[in-house]
């Protein structure tokens, strides 16, 4: 086999791990910005439930630990790294590192599924200004594609939901609504993507995977300025109109992110699951991919495709595989000058 990479650079947000870590993250992840003074004490609060840790480093930890295991089992040793947009590992730390360890050229995992630019090209500019900061002796680093219709991906969430759907009453459970929720992003961002096609093709695979007809697409932890158009509707406009309809159980899943993250914890588990509590609508909430053995596998083959000649390149759908390398232009910056989300994303990772 001729392997010419020589690690794999796992890439995400980053989150505080205790309440020092609060404040100092929030500045990170709000540079730039214009955020009220009440925006940012109603974050901070958020942390302060669970005690100012994000659940996001300890799980991407999990997933190395997986992946590693994972890698191993077929014979493939590269080492794996991770770095991060706001916190500690920083990504040019990682990559100085990966550079002083002789590595020339990398992989990277991102952890996003779909294509929009907060959740691929952004990404791929934090790697291009790490590896700036660095200097010429950074290693190239070549972002994977995005995983969104893959098999593996699908069968984790399919799994999460079948789980899920074991917590209602099986007499009850043919009438349950399904409600996928992923990040909303403005308007402007989503019309350069396929972001919106991509999800509503997954919803429409993982329900199809669990036999289940009844679902609804949502979008939860918009943030950003009032008078601009972000995508709708709102998980909890979704789970008031399904309540109002005559809806008594629901089960929500955050297809739209990799792990529960500060986003999924809080926004599902404590508003979504508090409104629930308020309208009278039985709720369970699915578990996101995680180290889902599929998904594990899923990362593994992801890399063979780049590693080992003519590896099928497997997708569910109707769509095929998303390309290694993304096109000039695609998934542009939204309408406010290349500014990613507001505080929503931003702060809850």
């Amino acid at each position: 086999m001729n392997v010419p990479y020589q690690a794999v650079l796992l890439v995400s947000f980053g989150g505080p791990e205790g309440m020092d870590d609060v404040a100092p993250f929030l500045q990170n992840v709000l540079k730039g910005r214009r955020v009220s003074p009440g925006r940012l004490e109603e974050v901070a609060h958020h942390y302060e439930i669970f005690r100012g840790v994000s659940p996001i480093n300890e799980q991407n930890r999990q997933l190395l630990s997986a992946l590693q295991r994972e890698l191993g089992s077929q014979g493939l040793t590269l080492p794996l790294y991770c770095g991060n947009r706001n916190w500690h590992p920083f990504l040019a730390d990682t990559v100085r590192q990966m550079s002083l360890d002789g590595i020339e050229k990398s992989l990277a995992f991102v952890t996003s599924p779909y294509s929009s630019y907060s959740g691929c090209r952004q990404y791929l500019q934090d790697i291009d200004r790490a590896r700036m900061e660095v200097g010429p002796e950074a290693p190239i680093i070549h972002k994977l594609r995005a995983f969104y219709n893959h098999p593996g991906f699908v069968e984790a969430n399919a799994d999460r939901v079948k789980e899920a759907l074991s917590g209602i009453p099986a007499e009850r459970r043919q009438k349950v609504a399904l409600v996928f929720t992923a990040h909303s992003i403005p308007a402007s961002m989503a019309a350069g993507c396929r972001y919106v096609e991509q999800l509503q093709e997954v919803c429409t695979l993982v329900a199809r995977r669990v036999a289940h007809p009844i679902w609804s697409l949502a979008y939860q932890s918009r943030s950003g300025r009032p008078e601009q158009a972000w995508l709708e509707p709102d998980v909890g406009d979704c789970l008031r109109e399904l309540k109002s309809s005559g809806a008594k159980d629901v089960v929500i899943v955050p297809v739209g992110f990799v792990s529960d993250h500060m986003e999924v914890v809080y926004d599902l588990d404590v508003e979504a699951m508090q409104l629930c509590m308020e309208i009278g609508l039985n709720a369970v909430r699915a578990s996101s991919a995680g180290v889902h053995p599929a998904f594990v596998s899923m990362v593994r083959e992801l890399i063979l495709e780049r590693v080992k000649e003519n590896s099928e390149r497997r997708f569910v759908g109707t769509r095929g595989p998303r390309p290694d390398f993304c096109p000039i232009g695609c998934c542009s910056a939204p309408d406010s000058a290349s500014q990613p989300p507001g505080t929503g994303r931003s702060t809850r990772a």
